[in-house]
């Protein structure tokens, strides 16, 4: 049986060890003790450095751990053009290309959900829609943006 397909953007691994946010801290540590198994899992380098940025180096090294098992998928021209035409369709602005190169890895490689705690660009009803337009007009499939509790 074929698992679901998953990519995290950043703001998962770290809900995991972020004690400022104890109810999203726990739903993170729930669905990764018990959900995440059922899904085949993905980052990408963008995730992998923004979490090697993190400092102190105890906790770097802790969420980089909690993300081995996942594959790494590489940013390249497509997941880039992708991401630029997010902006260009006024989903995201330009000082947060990052967000929209998240959206766009995960879609240019046909997962099926992005799965995030970023509410403000992410997780919202005009951004799905938004997305999914600019998807289905470039030639690629609808995806799911939601938050760990929805799977």
């Amino acid at each position: 049986m074929n698992k679901e397909r998953i990519y995290f953007d950043t703001s998962v691994p770290s809900a995991y060890y972020d004690i400022r946010t104890k109810e999203r801290m726990e739903l993170t540590r729930e669905f990764w003790q018990r959900k995440i198994g059922a899904y085949e899992q993905y980052v990408s380098t963008l995730v992998i450095d923004e979490l090697s940025q993190t400092t102190p180096v105890d906790l770097r090294r802790n969420l980089l751990h909690l993300v081995r098992e996942c594959v790494v998928l590489k940013i390249d021209n497509e997941a880039d053009g992708l991401a630029q035409a997010y902006l260009e369709a006024g989903i995201l602005p330009q000082k947060y290309f990052n967000d929209a190169l998240h959206i766009a890895v995960a879609t240019a490689n046909r997962i099926k959900f992005v799965v995030s705690w970023n509410f403000e660009h992410f997780v919202n009803v005009k951004t799905r829609q938004m997305v999914n337009l600019v998807n289905l007009r470039e030639g690629y499939g609808v995806i799911d943006i939601i938050a760990p509790p929805e799977l």
